[in-house]
C-alpha cells in the first residue's frame, strides 16, 4: 500500500481545508488510518484517526472530522475554524494494529505517505 496525502495549501484563520489520503495498491478496508502533523521546530504529534470508529486529538475536537470512503480509497480530515497554530505538515498513516487508532503511537503506524503542508496566516 503506499499513501499520498493532499489538499494542504494557504489559508486564513477561521478558515478551512479538507485534506485527503488517497491509497494505492491495497484496499484500506483493513486498516486504520490516522493523521499526523509536525509544526515548524516541533515533534510531530497525532491528530486524527478512524477504523470502526473515530478519535481526535484534544486540539482539533470539533473543529476536525475524519471520515473514509472506501470506495475511492480514501480517507478526508475536514479541517475547519482553522487556528495559525494549525499550520504544519499533515501526513496520513496506515496501521493494521487493531488499536492503533485508539493509542495513537507513532511506531503502530507502519506505512506513511508523503506530507501536505497547511499554512494557516493572514
Amino acid at each position: 500500500v503506499q499513501l499520498q496525502a493532499s489538499g494542504g495549501g494557504l489559508v486564513q484563520p477561521g478558515g478551512s481545508l479538507r485534506l485527503s489520503c488517497v491509497a494505492s495498491g491495497s484496499t484500506l478496508d483493513d486498516y486504520g488510518i490516522g493523521w499526523f502533523r509536525q509544526a515548524p521546530g516541533k515533534e510531530r504529534e497525532w491528530v486524527s484517526c478512524i477504523r470502526s470508529g473515530t478519535y481526535y486529538a484534544d486540539s482539533v475536537k470539533g473543529r476536525f472530522t475524519i471520515s473514509r470512503d472506501n470506495a475511492k480509497n480514501t480517507v478526508f480530515l475536514q479541517a475547519n475554524s482553522l487556528k495559525p497554530e494549525d499550520t504544519a505538515i499533515y501526513y496520513c498513516a496506515a496501521s493494521r494494529i487493531l488499536r492503533a487508532c485508539r493509542d495513537h503511537r507513532e511506531n503502530q503506524f507502519h506505512l506513511w505517505g508523503l506530507g501536505t503542508l497547511v499554512t494557516v496566516s493572514s
